[in-house]
């Protein structure tokens, strides 16, 4: 197996720590993604308390057109009509025929290819931040959505435009019909989309695409590209009863996006996920970059709104980057991020030198990554994370600890009803004085009343409130928040679901 190779130190400070003990160990990532197909739509009561400043943050809100958004909302509904993301037949024979009539527009562009469990779409902004700052045109495409399906499909840093969208659909729809015909089952909604999105990034055209798994790698509908590059962040238990019930199981099924000769960045990976990983590498002739070995974070420090970071690249030394996402694990994020831009751009293996530094500054400054520990409101401060798994719940819990000083936290907690529940709350136990339990829209959401008994047993009864509506749940929790007092510093946590924390999103006003 091939290696590349490390940094030059003649292009380092002398005092830089060499080798795996100058980097830290890896907090287990944040959330990933969870399949769902909703399209939100929260109720239109804004809650009261003071809005945390507007940003641009790369999440859609409904067309202000009528006309319009009456159209996308025909296209969603159409989308809708097909078999969801949580049903699933592990074959690309649909999505090879689709592309195959479509003329292969996967294959009008390099891209990067990223799996893992959790940090994959954070990791995915990141190395669509940085490409642009290096002037190349981008396409993303992730999933699910927090607030517009148009977001799953994103130029040059935006989602696609509402029109645009729609234009696809109908370009793309003759040739999705014929697909239907031919097959056994019609196109699913997410092999639809990542239809859509191949197609509307060869018709942009963009210079690469950054590509997001749905769900595993060998299967996913989106593993009819040919990456360059293949981005593996941490694996841990989630959707065992279709991945596996082990690290390494899930591996093997991950391991599927490793094409031949490319370039695998692989982010630090319990013993029997990195075994997988990197025999699959050897099969195919990859090269791979081993975050803590080849690449990795030097150093971080707590800073106003963010993190400051130095990162040691495939090439050398990146110090003093601003960082505004809060938690370790947004820290090895950006390490993973800066390495994949690395490697595509050959560096560490034909290029022995660094990207320039003030340009992965600006890049790196400019992210977001909205329901990953993201403030939306103020006294008292309402912070969202869409962890959803045991993993991400503890990166969560940890990046809470380390960015916030609140006095008194109270949790509001609305989760799937396939998801290790139990394993979730267990993880916030320890920084949530209450929890407020609740349920979002759709119909996977766990039954209010057997998240509350689970969620007795892990807080105990007179820590556990129950609110069966969303918008009563977060009254509930910033009442109960300030109580300690204007100045006293409570706060309040949405989590469990990227579902949950979308339409949390509306209801306080950042729709």
């Amino acid at each position: 197996m091939s290696q590349l190779p490390p940094h030059d130190d003649s292009d380092t400070p002398d005092d830089t720590p060499d080798g795996p003990d100058a980097f830290e160990e890896i907090v287990q990532a944040e959330t990933g993604r969870d399949p769902d197909l909703a399209v939100i739509e929260a109720g239109s009561r804004t809650l009261r308390t003071q809005g945390a400043p507007q940003q641009g943050d790369g999440v859609a809100g409904r067309p202000q057109d009528p006309e319009v958004d009456k159209a996308l909302r025909a296209v969603e509904q159409e989308l809708l009509g097909r078999w969801p993301e949580t049903k699933l037949d592990p074959s690309l024979v649909r999505m090879e025929a689709l592309m195959d009539v479509l003329g292969e527009p996967q294959r009008a562009y390099p891209s990067v290819h990223i799996t893992g469990t959790n940090g994959k779409t954070s990791t995915a902004r990141m190395i669509e931040a940085l490409f642009g700052a290096f002037e190349l045109r981008t396409g993303r495409y992730t999933s699910p959505h927090v607030q517009s399906i148009t977001e799953r499909i994103s130029l040059d840093g935006a989602p696609i435009d509402p029109e645009r969208f729609i234009e696809t659909y109908k370009d793309i729809q003759p040739y999705v019909e014929m697909t239907d015909g031919m097959q056994e089952h019609r196109l699913s909604f997410f092999e639809t989309l990542t239809g859509m999105a191949y197609a509307a990034f060869a018709d942009a055209p963009v210079d690469v695409a950054v590509v997001e798994v749905g769900m595993g790698g060998s299967w996913d509908a989106t593993n009819v590209i040919d990456a360059s590059v293949a981005v593996v962040t941490p694996i841990d238990l989630d959707h065992t009863d279709r991945l596996g019930g082990t690290p390494g199981e899930i591996a093997v099924e991950k391991a599927g996006i490793i094409k031949q000769g490319a370039t695998v960045i692989l982010a630090q990976q319990p013993v029997d996920a990195a075994q997988v990983m990197l025999k699959k590498a050897v099969e195919v002739d990859a090269t791979v970059a081993r975050e803590g070995m080849e690449f990795g974070v030097v150093s971080r420090e707590i800073a106003v709104g963010g993190q400051l970071i130095t990162l040691r690249g495939l090439g050398g030394e990146y110090e003093e980057i601003f960082l505004p996402l809060h938690g370790a694990h947004q820290a090895h994020n950006a390490a993973v991020a800066l390495a994949a831009v690395e490697a595509f751009f050959g560096i560490g293996a034909e290029h022995t030198r660094t990207l320039d530094n003030e340009t992965v500054r600006k890049a790196f400054a400019s992210v977001t990554s909205p329901g990953r520990l993201e403030v939306v409101r103020r006294s008292p401060t309402v912070v969202l994370d869409a962890a959803h798994n045991p993993a991400g719940a503890r990166a969560a819990a940890e990046g809470v600890t380390e960015a916030f000083s609140f006095s008194r936290l109270i949790g509001v907690v609305g989760t799937s009803g396939d998801k290790d529940v139990r394993g979730v709350l267990e993880a916030f136990e320890p920084i949530l004085a209450e929890v407020v339990v609740t349920r979002n829209s759709t119909h996977r959401a766990m039954d209010v009343d057997e998240l509350a008994a689970i969620a007795v047993e892990v807080f105990g009864d007179d820590r556990v409130q129950v609110e069966p509506r969303l918008d009563d749940a977060l009254e509930a929790a910033i009442t109960l928040a300030e109580e300690e007092g204007e100045f006293a510093g409570g706060g309040v946590l949405v989590t469990g679901s990227v579902i949950t924390v979308g339409e949390a999103r509306l209801l306080l006003g950042r729709g």
